[in-house]
């Protein structure tokens, strides 16, 4: 109950972060560094376990879909949900993790358009909870990216990421689930 608060606290700070940036904000002719209005990208994701998670699960797939919406000059509110599966390592008597992350969070153009960080909280969803006898349904996530964004015509994008997340354990007294990722999505601006 104690991880479902934080996840709404985070949560709702960020997302009133960002309406507050947008209100105080003018509208002015060339003060966004994009035509674009909203983006929305959908791509597949990939990536290594990292420390103690790694000795059970040697790789992830997934996918998820992204909306950004520009709230100030190079910044970005942003919007994740995806699906991870995590494989288990063969041999290790256990079951794959299937989970749904769903996180919020500000995304920074260093190079307008191009070269971007990115920080994001909120909570993944453990799927398969029965399968893996675990303690918990859902734990806090929060993550960093880098990437680019690459132009491929008017309003369309190929967004590539790399993504350090980093979340409690779905177990009591269990250690943290910590992950390095890759994504490629297609990015359409509206």
């Amino acid at each position: 109950m104690k991880t479902t608060r934080k996840i709404g606290v985070v949560t709702a700070l960020l997302v009133s972060l960002a309406f507050a940036s947008q209100a105080q904000t003018q509208p002015q002719s060339g003060s966004s560094s994009s035509s674009d209005k909203f983006r929305l990208s959908v791509g597949p994701e990939a990536g290594l376990p990292l420390g103690s998670f790694h000795d059970g699960y040697g790789s992830f797939i997934g996918g998820s879909v992204q909306g950004e919406l520009p709230v100030v000059k190079n910044l970005s509110v942003i919007l994740n949900a995806g699906y991870n599966d995590f494989l288990v390592k063969d041999g290790i008597p256990s079951k794959n993790i299937s989970a749904l992350p769903v996180k919020a969070g500000l995304r920074y153009y260093f190079l307008p358009d191009f070269l971007y960080v990115q920080g994001e909280a909120g909570t993944s969803i453990l799927l398969n909870k029965t399968d893996l006898a675990a303690d918990k349904s859902a734990d806090f996530a929060y993550a960093g990216s880098v990437g680019v964004l690459i132009p491929l015509a008017k309003k369309n994008y190929l967004d590539v990421g790399v993504r350090w997340q980093g979340q409690s354990s779905y177990w009591d007294n269990g250690s943290s689930m910590n992950f390095l990722g890759l994504r490629v999505a297609y990015t359409l601006g509206f």
